[in-house]
């Protein structure tokens, strides 16, 4: 019984710095898909851990590698990044693109090579992403998604699919019913097949 539940495992990543924030609530929707599927699901939420830049040393990719040389809460996420069957990545865009906490953790992410043997090929991963104009276009959302397609496209991992909305105020994308079965089924999607 304990391989099944290892086997389900997500991760779900949440880069906003409110806790109750859209993209917190776009993600509670695809973890209650996926946990209703079968997933046991453990979340990080970004903010306030201290996640260095990296510094582009490239002591991950040597051979022989141990892992990252930057001693950060980044060394917690990495064991259960690759314990994982899949991820979810919650966000709002910021300034056109994906928030900072985000994109610290994404830039990091180049290290995970010195964690597991190519860590990022049985991933499914999912995103849920909130912005606060009416158009994904000129929030700069789809520059954020695109960031996404083409990181996991390049590491080969399967991109399950995405989840975006608009919203400004905490909590306001809740109301947004049809979006929020919508992240359900991307979470039921995602939690299958595991």
């Amino acid at each position: 019984m304990e391989g099944t539940s290892e086997r389900k495992k997500i991760l779900a990543i949440l880069g906003s710095p409110r806790k109750n924030g859209n993209s917190a609530v776009l993600a509670k929707h695809v973890i209650t898909g996926a946990e209703s599927a079968g997933a046991e699901v453990e979340s990080v939420y970004l903010h306030g851990l201290n996640i260095s830049p990296c510094q582009a040393c490239f002591t991950c990719q040597k051979k022989k590698s141990t892992g990252c040389a930057i001693d950060d809460d980044m060394q917690s996420i990495y064991p259960a990044l690759i314990e994982a069957r899949a991820w979810i990545l919650a966000c709002p865009v910021y300034w056109f693109t994906m928030s900072a906490q985000m994109k610290l953790f994404m830039d990091r992410l180049f290290g995970l090579v010195a964690y597991g043997r190519d860590p990022f090929r049985a991933k499914r991963i999912a995103v849920a992403m909130s912005y606060g104009d009416r158009d994904p276009f000129v929030s700069g959302c789809v520059n954020a998604l695109r960031a996404f397609q083409d990181a996991f496209r390049f590491t080969g991992s399967d991109l399950v699919g995405m989840v975006y909305g608009s919203a400004l105020e905490p909590g306001e994308i809740e109301a947004d019913g049809a979006l929020m079965r919508k992240a359900e089924d991307l979470g039921r999607k995602l939690g299958s097949n595991l």
